[in-house]
């Protein structure tokens, strides 16, 4: 097996900071205690199962790939796994201090080793095999001789890899096989010491990361959308979803390869409205027109240090795609404000016309007087489509991963005449009746929604309420499957313990079922890429259950939608749609490469390139997209949109890509068929 990832965030502390740092840990522990067991909705009782479960989730949360503890450590710390529970009871904080020790020892360890092997012959004669492995089969290493041979192996692929990558043919690496490999040898190597050395030198060290891990496994046993933030983790969080402020709109992470990677794209950001960045891009440098800042064992504080300076208004990035290719992409700074909207209305022009809108998440400002946030945008939009006599309207929700609650109550309101949205439960088990209180509908001809496995928690509930209300069709794929409601809380007065966001209370379905862990049904199935995916809420390790609740107040559905005939028209058009056919052969091959383990093949120059090229091929078909395809329908922009663009000479050529890339989507466009074949029945 090759290991292609290391564990990012480990740090590393003097041992003269422990006694202080012991107090504090201890002050947290009992503090984290009382407020799980105050605040979240179902807090687990402290006994033997629960230590073990938060044993395991400890170590996966200090060592996720199994790079750095030996299989001797683990049987050490193994007497552990029943005690958790009674060290946190009896707040005995000692013993935490033999993991934040071994874990500095093998980290250590690590960088022995790799420093050593600047010195030493690796071998690329084809006795090594490799196999690429996905995480789930990952397991310690024996002892030390087997890390040795872990990181030797690792080494030697990245090296390979590194000269495939620099030089065009296999031809130029052997002609100077023995300089490049060696430059590239210590290159390689440098690198991951330097990760290391970063992590060593992080502020609070491994001393406070250890404990944060153990914190933040003790309120993830709780359900897996609680954890626990330092002060500086719950700023960044907090930044992450601010959108009142001049950004490029890229929040940054380290990946598991060490590499600076776009972890998110705020809606309505310059990064957003451009259109080429997406998650897991790697920026590989930045440029601000007199210099290159070459991304090469980099925090991500530095990145972040560096994108907030105030002069550097324009930046190119240099982006590397996931198949590999690289991008360089310019993009100036925007002032991100919810008063600003972050979605756009388009039409969809056929015989008749149809409203388009892309929700990204359910975005709202808190600090505005009027709290204008997502659903004061969609009223503005949609107020633009109604000038124009739209006959339906389409709402895409997939890949929205929720957001304020509020707006999603709101946002159902606008599409009811008024009755319950929903059910809220308490930790006390009391029942809170969500009503929408506004006579009449902002907007009541037919509406298709669009979700898919990533529509999730606010974006849920939206859906279902229009699904239960028979208000709109919902198409697509089986969503998430959140039904919970977290917040932020501190630990204690002056907040100097840290916070735990945790899950609070759950939601409900007018009807008193959940979509907790179900996820809302789509009423017209859609092939999606994610297909059979483990990415689900109820995948994830002490994920809340589905129940049901009693109800207090009936909702009053519309008559039935009578989509009979519908799906069996959609159904039609799928079964003979060849770009639909490629996403079902397309999910099968990216279900092979992300659940499954590669074929063996040899650690050697000619090796390595075969599989490269296999592999390439294998994501040139999962992600290339053919710019040139023909457009699939008639999308435009709304008159008053297309005032705006005339004053805009940026954005206008931004809003062109868009429009290209929404006329080629096959799903916007089974979702407007689905539209016209509603509206057709209705009239019928």
């Amino acid at each position: 097996m090759i290991r292609l990832f290391l564990v990012p965030f480990i740090f590393c502390v003097s041992i003269f900071g422990y006694s202080q740092e012991d107090t504090l840990f201890c002050k947290q522990v009992s503090a984290l205690k009382t407020t799980i067991n105050t605040n979240h909705f179902n807090p687990k009782t402290l006994n033997d199962s629960t230590s073990k479960s938060i044993f395991k989730l400890f170590f996966k949360e200090m060592d996720a790939d199994k790079d750095y503890f030996l299989k001797s450590d683990i049987t050490v710390f193994s007497v552990d796994e029943l005690k958790l529970d009674d060290y946190i009871i009896v707040e005995n904080c000692n013993f935490i201090n033999k993991y934040v020790s071994v874990l500095e020892q093998r980290i250590k360890l690590n960088i022995a080793k790799l420093e050593a092997l600047k010195q030493k012959s690796l071998d690329y004669s084809g006795t090594i095999t490799l196999q690429q492995t996905p995480q789930k089969f990952y397991t310690y290493y024996k002892d030390e001789t087997a890390l040795e041979k872990g990181i030797r192996k690792r080494i030697s692929y990245r090296v390979i890899t590194k000269l495939l990558d620099e030089n065009e043919t296999i031809s130029d690496v052997k002609k100077n096989f023995a300089t490049l490999e060696n430059e590239a040898k210590q290159i390689v190597i440098e690198n991951e010491i330097c990760l290391l050395n970063e992590f060593l030198n992080k502020e609070g060290g491994i001393n406070r990361f250890v404990k944060s891990a153990f914190l933040n496994a003790y309120v993830k046993v709780n359900d897996p959308n609680s954890t626990f933030f330092s002060s500086t983790e719950k700023v960044t969080y907090q930044n992450s979803l601010s959108k009142n402020q001049m950004s490029f709109g890229i929040i940054t992470s380290k990946n598991d390869n060490g590499e600076i990677a776009i972890a998110h794209v705020i809606p309505g950001s310059a990064a957003f409205e451009n259109g080429k960045f997406e998650e897991d891009d790697v920026i590989k440098s930045i440029s601000n027109g007199k210099t290159v800042f070459t991304i090469h064992c980099v925090s991500n504080e530095d990145i972040a240090l560096y994108l907030n300076k105030e002069a550097h208004k324009t930046l190119t990035f240099s982006i590397k795609k996931e198949n590999g290719t690289l991008q360089d992409i310019k993009l100036t700074k925007s002032n991100i404000k919810v008063e600003n909207n972050a979605i756009r209305a388009y039409l969809i022009s056929d015989t008749t016309n149809y409203g388009y809108i892309k929700i990204p998440s359910f975005y709202t400002n808190y600090e505005s007087p009027n709290g204008r946030g997502l659903t004061a945008d969609i009223a503005k939009e949609l107020y633009k489509l109604q000038k124009e006599n739209i006959e339906g309207l389409i709402l895409d929700l997939r890949f929205n991963g929720g957001g304020s609650m509020q707006e999603a109550i709101e946002l159902s309101g606008m599409f009811i005449d008024r009755g319950p949205v929903a059910i809220i439960k308490s930790k006390a088990g009391e029942n809170y009746t969500i009503k929408d209180r506004k006579r009449g509908s902002f907007y009541s001809k037919p509406i298709v929604i669009l979700v898919n496995d990533y529509s999730a928690s606010a974006s849920e509930f939206f859906a279902a309420a229009m699904q239960d209300y028979n208000r709109a069709i919902i198409v697509g794929s089986t969503t998430y499957g959140k039904s919970s409601a977290q917040s932020i809380m501190p630990l204690n007065e002056d907040e100097t313990l840290g916070f735990a966001k945790l899950t609070i209370e759950t939601f409900f379905r007018v009807t008193g079922k959940s979509h907790q862990a179900v996820g809302i049904i789509p009423d017209i199935k859609l092939p999606s890429l994610y297909d059979n995916f483990e990415t689900a809420e109820k995948n994830k390790s002490h994920a809340l259950q589905n129940t049901s609740t009693s109800i207090s107040l009936k909702h009053i559905p519309l008559p039935k939608l009578g989509i009979d005939v519908v799906n069996t028209k959609s159904n039609a058009r799928i079964t003979n749609d060849k770009s639909f056919k490629r996403v079902l052969d397309i999910n099968k091959a990216l279900y092979k490469f992300v659940y499954k383990k590669g074929i063996k093949h040899k650690l050697t120059l000619e090796s390595i390139s075969e599989e490269k090229k296999r592999r390439k091929a294998t994501l040139d078909f999962i992600f290339n997209e053919d710019e040139n395809t023909p457009p699939l329908f008639k999308i435009k922009n709304t008159i008053s949109t297309t005032e705006l663009l005339e004053y805009n000479t940026e954005d206008k050529e931004q809003n062109k890509a868009v429009l290209q890339t929404l006329a080629q989507d096959i799903y916007i466009n089974e979702a407007q068929n689905i539209l016209k074949d509603l509206i057709t029945q209705i009239n019928n």
